[in-house]
């Protein structure tokens, strides 16, 4: 694994651990008490994208550096991975 390829996972991850964050600390105008005129009470009370953000770089950083952990430090890869699904290459021989 390259370090252009850890950088691409990097990059793929933290997009997808930023939607999965959003939620996480967000106030509603309505739970705060202060609903401006002209917007629905459920919206949000302000912007939190920077502690969004930075909760989602420690996570992301976190998640590729386990995975990096595993694969240099122990040298597992995907064939190490216990098989869920039946292995149909032994079957297909059987079966001409």
């Amino acid at each position: 694994m390259t370090w252009v390829s850890v950088i691409a996972i990097y990059f793929v991850l933290w997009w997808l651990v930023l939607f999965t964050m959003l939620p996480f600390g967000l106030k509603t105008q309505d739970e705060d008490g202060e609903v401006t005129l002209g917007t629905v009470a459920s919206a949000p009370k302000g912007p939190h994208m920077l502690r969004a953000a930075i909760r989602t770089t420690i996570v992301s950083a976190l998640i590729v550096a386990g995975f990096y952990g595993v694969t240099r430090g122990l040298g597992l890869g995907i064939d190490d991975i216990p098989r869920i699904v039946p292995d149909f290459k032994s079957d297909a021989g059987s079966q001409g």
